[in-house]
């Protein structure tokens, strides 16, 4: 794939600028966490965009939570708040994540905002105007008792062509058939686990067909996309005529409603490329820009960066709405492929379907942008982490033969500082300043995995370099010290080099590496120019090789639990399942007869209630009672609470100091006589026993109980 418009470097003076660049990744849903499988495309996008920077090109990246849909509905009623406060949250998280990963945006917004329907009200208008929009009655799947229709993905049962149980409603993974939701044999609904049945609502679509010719030559514009992306959608649905888009979903939903059709709301996929544009007025409201001069200019290009699973919306739908409203095509749509984990698709229970804050708190983030930047390749390929030569490559290449470098050799000139001029060094430092334009070419076409192969080289000879000159053995010859600081000069200039070109890889290597050589590295054309007569700082540890049992850590944190996603209720037995050979379980039912259940509470009545899991940080008697134990509870990060439980008879405090246990946490506070008790410690009894209620592994302090 050519590169966009790009000199490799910084433009010389008086040259033409290039011209400049919006970069999109696409919008990760609000209704879970950040994984690795997430972090794969954020962190080439990152990278695109910081090469762009280094070079002086006026670069911005933005980014967006994507809110809206029935997921995020049915979640926040079962969590018994409003939607608006699950995507704040899901929001702040995810931006930490990525902060923490060094994902660079310019503006992150969400697609809930004020810009992002005003936009959405323009696209519709235009597409009104142009006579695109239809009605016709829709037959789905509805959930008698979630009260909502059913996306495909809400839906399971068992495959119509296979018999493969546990399918979703619109493919089978075992035998890779595609079919509708009704095909479905004994579907359920996902969200209560009731069987879903055939209702019939007015849907409004948006016609493409209209667009066919110009789609055809739009997206085999050479540079367009990758090849095989370009040739995938003229073979298949290009090669047809385009069917209509059902753009609109009956209430309830939660999203945009149509001004024009009032109970019905925008589709999440209509809304949420728009957020694209609603995100970039919001940055431009900020900074005092204009919205065309990036979204109606020919001299603004724009880049896309997605997975292969959306390019039918961003490369046929996204376009079509786009040419509709008068808005700018993408220059490029950058796709790649899935993550997989030592070869198989992520896996919860073997460890392998990563959070990214779990990999934050066990792993530095630099390690990962390393691997994934040297296996990140142009072609639409599934990219495989496999962990054994993670660890490899980041001890082998980025610890062993980059960082080491700085390590072997500035301690000798933490004194003397560089050398005045430049020593002979056979030609090294020039070489390599001529690949930048090679390693620069790789970046601005995506091919990471090609400019970490030939600075993987460059690492080679300088280290060759070193180990021929070796200042270590000429530290201790007098007489020498010349000689020392030569040669320490060509080696520190080498890694300097190297950094530098790494620096849309591991800015945080290169800031670091900027304060230990006393030198800028923000800019890709520093390296054609040596540095020389500077002072370089005491050595400070730069990165340390990974661990391979920090790595086993991080694998069974990530069986442990899953902060992405909601609980989930147990499926109900099967009948006869005893006589198949399941447990049978001798449960008399006494403990029921003795307290029989409370009547029926509603929803509401049940959600009124915050329970929330907390770490019993002090547990001590309280004198002159008999059965209360005074504890107090970390309900995370700096708020705890005092509780008086009457568990005294029952439990040592020592044995309770640690424990995870699960409290209500909005009661009343009630005065007591041995002081104020600010909650209430859950547990059961019978009325001679008492059992304090424990959360199980991977929960933390924080968590609501739902």
């Amino acid at each position: 794939m050519k590169p966009l418009n790009d000199g490799g470097s910084a433009p010389t003076s008086g040259a033409t600028p290039p011209n400049p660049l919006l970069i999109t990744s696409a919008l990760p849903y609000a209704n879970g966490h950040i994984h690795l499988g997430h972090m794969l495309e954020y962190t080439q996008t990152d990278i695109f965009a910081r090469y762009q920077r280094m070079t002086g090109r006026r670069c911005v990246y933005i980014c967006a939570d994507d809110t809206h849909g029935t997921s995020i509905m049915i979640r926040a009623r079962r969590e018994g708040r409003p939607e608006e406060a699950v995507i704040a949250d899901m929001s702040a998280a995810h931006q930490r994540d990525f902060a923490d990963f060094m994902i660079q945006f310019d503006h992150y917004g969400s697609t809930n905002s004020a810009a992002t329907r005003q936009t959405c009200h323009e696209v519709w208008t235009s597409m009104h105007r142009n006579g695109r929009v239809a009605k016709r009655d829709v037959t789905q799947l509805f959930d008698p008792q979630a009260g909502t229709f059913l996306a495909d993905r809400f839906v399971k049962g068992t495959c119509p062509r296979c018999g493969a149980p546990d399918q979703y409603g619109d493919n089978c993974d075992k035998c890779g058939s595609t079919y509708s939701a009704t095909e479905l044999v004994d579907p359920k609904s996902t969200l209560s686990g009731a069987r879903p049945e055939l209702k019939s609502a007015e849907h409004l679509f948006v016609a493409i067909e209209p667009d066919h010719a110009f789609l055809a030559e739009w997206t085999a514009a050479e540079g367009r996309m990758p090849k095989e992306i370009a040739n995938y959608l003229a073979g298949h649905f290009l090669a047809e005529p385009l069917r209509d888009w059902d753009v609109s979903r009956p209430a309830p939903y939660f999203g945009f409603e149509i001004p024009d059709a009032p109970g019905h709301y925008w589709y999440v996929w209509f809304d949420a490329p728009i957020g694209y544009i609603g995100t970039t007025r919001e940055w431009c409201d900020k900074n005092g820009e204009r919205l065309d001069d990036w979204w109606r200019s020919d001299k603004t290009e724009i880049v896309h960066v997605i997975g292969k699973d959306i390019v039918y919306f961003h490369t046929l739908f996204w376009p079509s709405m786009l040419k509709s409203a008068g808005y700018s095509l993408p220059s490029r749509v950058q796709v790649h492929g899935f993550l997989t984990v030592n070869g198989e698709k992520m896996s919860k229970t073997k460890g392998t379907f990563v959070m990214a804050r779990t990999y934050l708190d066990h792993l530095d983030p630099s390690y990962l942008r390393y691997y994934y930047a040297s296996k990140l390749g142009a072609r639409v390929e599934d990219f495989d982490l496999n962990v054994d030569e993670f660890v490899q490559k980041v001890n082998a290449e980025l610890v062993n033969k980059i960082v080491n470098l700085a390590s072997r050799s500035s301690r000798f000139v933490a004194k003397t500082g560089l050398s005045a001029s430049y020593p002979d060094d056979g030609g090294l430092f020039e070489a390599a300043a001529k690949a930048g334009a090679e390693i620069g070419e790789a970046y601005a076409a995506f091919d990471f995995a090609r400019a970490i192969r030939i600075l993987v080289g460059l690492a080679d000879r300088a280290n060759e370099y070193v180990d021929r000159v070796a200042p270590w053995a000429l530290a201790k010859q007098a007489g020498k010290e010349q000689d020392v600081q030569n040669a320490c000069t060509v080696a520190l200039n080498l890694y300097r080099q190297i950094v530098l070109y790494l620096a849309p890889v591991l800015p945080k290597l290169a800031a670091e590496s900027g304060v230990l050589l006393n030198c800028p590295m923000d800019r890709f054309d520093l390296a054609q120019k040596p540095l020389v007569g500077t002072p370089v700082a005491p050595y400070q540890h730069l990165m340390k090789r990974m661990e391979v049992e920090a790595v086993h850590k991080m694998i069974e944190a990530s069986r442990a639990g899953d902060p992405g996603e909601a609980p989930k209720a147990a499926a109900a037995p099967e009948a006869g399942a005893a006589e198949a050979g399941a447990t049978k379980y001798e449960d008399a039912g006494d403990a029921l007869a003795k307290e029989p259940l409370a009547p029926q509470c509603s929803i509401d009545d049940f959600t009124k209630v915050d329970m929330r899991v907390a770490r019993i940080i002090a547990a001590e008697g309280v004198p002159g009672a008999k059965k209360l134990l005074k504890l107090t509870v970390s309900l995370g990060g700096d708020t705890t609470r005092q509780v008086f439980a009457g568990i005294k008879a029952y439990y040592d405090p020592k044995d309770l100091v640690g424990r995870l246990v699960i409290v209500c946490a909005n009661l009343a506070p009630r005065q007591m006589k041995f002081g104020m008790s600010e909650g209430m410690v859950l547990a059961a009894g019978d009325g001679e026993s008492v059992f304090v209620l424990s959360a199980d592994s991977g929960a933390k302090p924080g968590m609501r109980v739902h």
